[in-house]
């Protein structure tokens, strides 16, 4: 407590009109300057001031007191506001990831049965283990465009303050545009790396929702560009060299934006960054969208991430004014040429800082000193230069961009439409619709077959075809449900490569090819269409075979057309014919009734005329690029023949016999149990059988056929059944030795001292025409 002694002695020299004034406080006719002179006692009088201390907070700071024991320096006095998240981010999986969050759950899976059981899995551990690393490894070094673009806006990706406390020794923040505001999207501020002292720029993305909406999703309005040039100002009045760090999808364009002119302010920061005379580097680090990306990005050297973007218009936005949707984003991805490595080639950005697999967020520390390493190697490059090189550096970095060719005409014409028209795509048959189709068909050849006559081929070509469409629809679904299409994708673009290069193919491709080949092929069981994909399959392979055999047919016919029409000819020759006729006049005159009463002059004559008939269909058929041969054939006697109609009935006594014996093994209790058992599973399945019950019936059908193969194979019947065939076989060969075949009355054992022949045209299908 303290107050304020006045005794009349204090009041000396002062003047009237200083008397009459009132301070206020109660104190009458006090002057203020006297007031101000007068000594504190601990003396109580008529008044008293009384101040009071309130408590509050003690300055936290953002980091404990010894945040990292790693970092050099001890506790980062220089705070910011930007403090590390209590709560671990939660892990997000993007959808060309999930076959290795597959390998993941497996890996789980076996160390919780390890810890359960108390068994030793460390061999299958470490084989899901190298599986997983060797997936990992295929996926992030095969990335696809659109790809890199969803992890560099992983939610999870390192931030531009995570890089910068990442990097340097020291780092203060700097704020406000000196015009009113703060923009929380783009950062600022001097840090050190390694003793050398630097301007960072960098928009600042959020980390969860909270700090995305405080950061505005790390799109700067008017106010952040202007805080950004107010810092490159300073940075060139004191000669520190500048590192900018670019991660946004765009500058922010709402209405607001535009009346603070946010145009204005971007062209601003382009042409102030082009008279800087100090050494910049610009590192996108995430993805750079059109001119917010641009306002800080004019730098001598322009690095970027393995997995950034940087771009004029998004995939999404491009999709949507090319292909009126954004569905087409993947294409247009791949068309704009917005990844490191294609703009390296196009000579906009000056390098690639790798990335870990699995994206900067898998390893976030790995990531920064990368950075941190490239810009130590920029910075050693760009100090070196005086200012008048640096500024010529900055200006052809950006005078060299874009190529152009000379000499190429172009087409007067006006395009009026620029879209391409896409062609409809139909879409799946419902399989029962297909099944209907199919039935139909298959009547239609039934009955050509039956009828003798030329199925309808329009009919049976347009089957297949729409066949091969429904199958390839059923492979594509089959594809992406069962998660293989970026990886299909990603081998088609190196087996186009490979193509377009006019390289032989490597051969670690070929066995990429076949290795996922033969893993897909043996998964495709596992999709969810594999049932409708077998049933056409199945189908195309039917058709398929009867269109080959209808192609067969209709050439052979053709062939024995052809033959017959030439063999007419050749008979009608009037040589042959006049041959032919002496040799009946001759027969006549002879008065022979048989083949055995001829003379053997007049045999010869006839073996004669045979061969030269046979020589001119030998040079017409190998005229038509047949294969003929030649095969000599030894009959019997007619009269050791046994006439055909006898076979006739003792292949239909047979037939019936071996009716029988199946009739009485059907009707063996053992037999009858299980035909009743397949009828009632067929019943059961319906026309839809799954794979358990059509194996089963499978299983039965093949049990029934092996019993009665059994039974017939033991019986007398077979052999029955083979010695007929024996004789039949001979019959026919005697047939078709008739045409020239004779036979002397003085052979032996059967032997002939004429040998008679017959032509054989091989077509090279195991078909033959005698």
């Amino acid at each position: 407590m303290a107050s304020v002694s006045h005794s009349p002695a204090a009041f000396s020299g002062t003047s009237a009109s200083d008397l009459l004034r009132s301070s206020g406080n109660g104190v009458s006719g006090i002057p203020l300057r006297t007031l101000g002179r007068t000594r504190f006692s601990s003396k109580t009088r008529d008044f008293s001031v009384v101040a009071k201390i309130r408590k509050v907070k003690k300055q936290e700071y953002p980091w404990p007191e010894n945040p990292d024991p790693n970092v050099t320096g001890g506790v980062l006095t220089h705070l910011s506001p930007f403090k590390p998240l209590k709560e671990k981010p939660k892990p997000v999986t993007l959808d060309f990831e999930k076959p290795l969050v597959d390998l993941e759950k497996k890996i789980i899976d076996v160390r919780k049965m390890a810890d359960e059981t108390g068994l030793d899995f460390t061999d299958q551990i470490i084989s899901l283990e190298n599986k997983y690393q060797q997936a990992l490894k295929d996926l992030y070094t095969h990335l696809t465009p659109i790809q890199r673009v969803n992890i560099a806006r992983h939610p999870n990706r390192p931030t531009f303050l995570d890089h910068v406390f990442s990097i340097t020794d020291k780092f203060v923040e700097l704020h406000g545009d000196r015009a009113g505001y703060d923009d929380p999207a783009i950062v600022t501020g001097v840090g050190t790396i390694d003793g050398r002292r630097y301007m960072f720029i960098g928009q600042q993305k959020g980390r969860n929702t909270k700090e995305n909406i405080m950061r505005n999703f790390g799109m700067p309005t008017p106010h952040g560009y202007r805080k950004a040039l107010r810092m490159m100002y300073y940075a060139d009045h004191h000669g520190f060299p500048i590192v900018t760090f670019i991660d946004t999808p765009g500058a922010f364009a709402d209405l607001k934006s535009e009346e603070l002119g946010q145009g204005e302010a971007i062209a601003h920061n382009l042409r102030t960054m082009f008279g800087l005379k100090v050494p910049i580097v610009s590192i996108v680090i995430g993805e750079g969208g059109s001119g917010g990306a641009l306002a800080i990005g004019c730098a001598n050297k322009l690095l970027m991430l393995e997995n950034a973007v940087f771009y004029v218009a998004s995939p999404e936005a491009c999709a949507a004014i090319l292909w009126k949707t954004a569905k087409a984003s993947p294409k247009a991805a791949e068309k704009l040429k917005i990844t490191a490595p294609e703009l390296c080639k196009l000579q906009i950005a000056d390098g690639v800082i790798p990335e870990p697999l699995g994206g900067a967020h898998a390893d976030p520390s790995w990531t920064s000193q990368q950075i941190k390493n490239a810009i130590n190697e920029s910075m050693d490059e760009l100090t070196n230069m005086d200012t008048q090189e640096l500024l010529k550096h900055r200006m052809l970095k950006f005078r060299k961009i874009g190529g152009f060719q000379e000499g190429i005409p172009i087409d007067p014409k006006r395009k009026t439409n620029m879209k391409k028209k896409e062609e409809i795509v139909a879409g799946k048959t419902p399989v029962l619709e297909l099944e209907g189709e199919v039935e139909k068909l298959k009547q239609q050849i039934s009955k050509a077959r039956d009828s003798s006559s030329k199925p309808t081929e329009l009919a049976l070509n347009g089957m297949i075809e729409k066949l091969k469409r429904e199958i390839d629809l059923e492979f594509s679904e089959a594809v992406k449900s069962m998660g293989y299409k970026d990886r299909f994708e990603t081998l088609r673009q190196e087996f186009l490569k490979a193509n377009l290069q006019d390289q032989l193919m490597n051969p670690i491709l070929m066995d990429k090819i076949e290795k996922l080949k033969n893993e897909f092929t043996q998964n495709l069981s596992a999709a969810p269409n594999y049932s409708s994909l077998n049933y056409k399959l199945d189908m195309l392979k039917e058709f398929s075979k009867a269109k080959s055999i209808s192609e067969k047919n209709s050439k052979g016919v053709k062939l024995k057309e052809e033959i017959n029409k030439k063999l007419k000819e050749v008979m009608d020759r009037p040589d042959i014919r006049e041959k032919i006729e002496a040799l009946k006049a001759e027969l006549q005159m002879s008065g022979a009734s048989n083949e055995g009463e001829l003379d053997g002059e007049t045999k010869e004559s006839i073996v004669k005329m045979r061969k030269e008939i046979e020589l001119e269909l030998t040079n017409f058929l190998e005229s038509m690029g047949l294969d003929v041969e030649i095969v000599s054939s030894k009959a019997k006697e007619v009269s050791q023949q046994t006439p055909f109609l006898d076979f006739r009935a003792r292949v239909e006594s047979l037939k019936e016999q071996t009716n029988k014996k199946i009739e009485d093994l059907i009707n063996s209790s053992d037999l009858k149990n299980m035909i009743e058992l397949l009828k009632l599973e067929v019943a059961k399945a319906g026309k839809k059988p799954d794979v358990a019950t059509k194996n089963k019936i499978e299983a039965l059908e093949q049990q029934i056929k092996q019993r009665l193969s059994a039974a017939i194979n033991s019986s007398e019947l077979k052999e029955k059944h083979e010695e007929l065939k024996v004789e039949i076989s001979e019959a026919v060969e005697f047939a078709a030795g008739l045409d020239g075949s004779l036979k002397n009355d003085d052979s032996k054992e059967g032997s002939s001292e004429h040998d008679e022949s017959r032509v054989e045209i091989n077509l090279g299908a195991n078909r033959r025409f005698a």
